[in-house]
């Protein structure tokens, strides 16, 4: 649906300050009320290939799914989820196949690969996709939260217990992620959806602002200029240039600045309660 006016949205990359190719790619429509973000993988062949095919197909795939939708059908019952996150979902791996076979079509593009964060905005809710270790945070009333949970080796050790979260998040090995777009023929994308307030600020980003940054410089920054989501975005780059900016860095925010609800007839919204 439509989101202009009621979700402000900015979205900058930067290089960094060590590599020359920005691998990160970025697109959006909020006439559909999707925001995309990938992280080519540095460590493959052609990672900025992948990272633009990979936010190209999911906004257009979005479109088109979204434009086929029965409105009259809420959730799949197979998942539970809504229909909004099931084409947001299909999206990604529609992405996957095409980073895949454009891999193997060239030896230049072989073993590309990217991670992927995306978010779609509809009826006051929020569905968002992931693979990899681009994040999706939140900023509500005061509390900022990781909402993704990466996948990468370091995550996985936390959650064994291998590692605490302040042990990981100084650890020099976090680049290493254990799901990626393209790699193979098929992903498995992780879905989460929310339910929106006024005055919610989402925060999609690539590791090379989560890696330069504690959570909390993340927070206090955004807190800080939440009036003005440009000049958040670009000190969170320039804050993340300032800690070392050893990878590219991509940030995208949006803030819900106005209630979108759907405008059902009754019965629909009847419906939707059960």
């Amino acid at each position: 649906m439509n989101i202009n006016g009621k979700v402000d949205h900015i979205a900058l990359t930067h290089p960094g300050r060590v590599r020359e190719l920005n691998e990160d790619a970025l697109d959006s429509d909020l006439e559909y009320g999707v925001a995309v973000l990938a992280d080519g993988m540095g460590g493959y062949n052609a990672g900025e290939i992948a990272s633009e095919i990979t936010v190209r197909t999911i906004v257009e795939m979005v479109k088109a799914g979204l434009g086929k939708l029965e409105k009259t059908a809420q959730i799949d019952n197979e998942t539970g989820f809504t229909w909004e996150s099931i084409v947001l979902r299909d999206s990604v791996k529609r992405a996957n196949k095409i980073v895949f076979q454009t891999a193997n079509s060239k030896d230049e593009y072989k073993g590309m690969g990217t991670t992927v964060v995306a978010c779609l905005f509809f009826d006051n809710r929020i569905s968002i996709a992931h693979v990899g270790d681009s994040r999706c945070y939140r900023l509500r009333a005061g509390t900022f939260e990781q909402l993704t949970t990466d996948h990468s080796l370091l995550q996985e050790l936390v959650s064994r217990g291998f590692y605490t979260k302040e042990e990981a998040a100084r650890s020099l090995n976090k680049n290493y992620v254990t799901r990626a777009v393209g790699v193979d023929n098929s992903v498995d994308v992780d879905i989460l959806e929310d339910i929106v307030r006024v005055g919610d600020i989402y925060l999609l980003c690539s590791d090379g602002l989560s890696d330069m940054l504690e959570d909390e410089d993340i927070h206090l920054t955004i807190r800080t200029f939440s009036d003005n989501l440009d000049t958040a975005a670009k000190q969170l780059i320039a804050l993340s240039n300032e800690h070392g900016g050893r990878d590219n860095i991509s940030v995208s925010l949006l803030q819900v600045v106005k209630s979108f609800e759907e405008n059902k007839g009754f019965l629909k919204r009847f419906i939707s309660w059960f």
